[in-house]
């Protein structure tokens, strides 16, 4: 899936154990704001929901909206 600035998507899954906000962001929608890199080769997905939080997540926990 090609991601881009200013797309909606949806959080689909969680790869790891996150903190309870995160974890609340599950099935929600937000807007990707930006990108990150994570690991050395990972990129990562910021995405601002509707109350103006912001986290990161991979591409693959991400579906289009």
């Amino acid at each position: 899936m090609a991601l881009e600035i200013g797309q909606k998507v949806k959080v689909a899954r969680l790869r790891d154990r996150v903190s309870p906000d995160v974890a609340g962001r599950l099935g929600k929608s937000g807007t990707i704001s930006d990108f990150k890199m994570v690991d050395g080769s990972g990129v990562g997905v910021v995405v601002e929901f509707d109350d103006k939080y912001a986290t990161w997540f991979f591409e693959d926990e991400l579906s289009a909206v």
